[in-house]
């Protein structure tokens, strides 16, 4: 299927051996419940961490709908993540008072003490940044949310040694497990 431009539409999406049964319950659930796709996909990536192109395939399949209208949903809405993402999701609010009070800055010492830009993950895979418009925290700006946690009134500094506290915790644990 080709898209914008005589572009593959599919190669936007990663693909994984994934066991498709794990969503049957929600597919069978929904599938035939008007507008519950965004519902669907929810699940779907809470269960595989992010949207891979066999389960996109397997939604549309089940539920009837064009394989395009799926794919359309998964790239309109950004919480949907096409690729899998590192053990820590780092979303970094880019609105108005973010920006006015150095997000920019904050997101420079991101780049600095992990070396990925937005959208990226470590090497290491424990990191994900994704820019993001608002977390609506405008009173702790700037501001990230790593993991469901809000860190606000970031420096570079507080950034950096927040970053460094995670990546030392995610060590210990994985030495832990060994």
């Amino acid at each position: 299927m080709s898209c914008c431009g005589g572009k593959e539409i599919k190669e936007h999406f990663l693909d994984e051996a994934v066991d498709l049964t794990l969503i049957d319950d929600v597919l069978n659930e929904y599938k035939d419940i008007k507008g519950s796709l965004i519902t669907i996909l929810q699940y779907a990536q809470e269960v595989y961490g992010f949207l891979p192109l066999s389960v996109l395939e397997h939604i549309a399949n089940v539920t009837g709908l064009n394989s395009s209208q799926v794919y359309g949903v998964a790239t309109f809405y950004t919480q949907f993540r096409l690729n899998p993402v590192g053990e820590h999701l780092i979303m970094l609010c880019k609105g108005t008072a973010c920006h006015v009070n150095g997000a920019d800055r904050i997101e420079e010492a991101i780049i600095e003490e992990l070396g990925i830009e937005d959208g990226e993950t470590t090497a290491d895979d424990l990191f994900t940044l994704n820019n993001v418009a608002c977390l609506g925290c405008c009173s702790l700006s700037p501001v990230m949310m790593i993991d469901g946690e809000t860190y606000g009134s970031l420096t570079p500094d507080k950034t950096k040694d927040i970053l460094k506290g995670l990546k030392e915790e995610s060590l210990s644990n994985k030495e832990g497990k060994e």
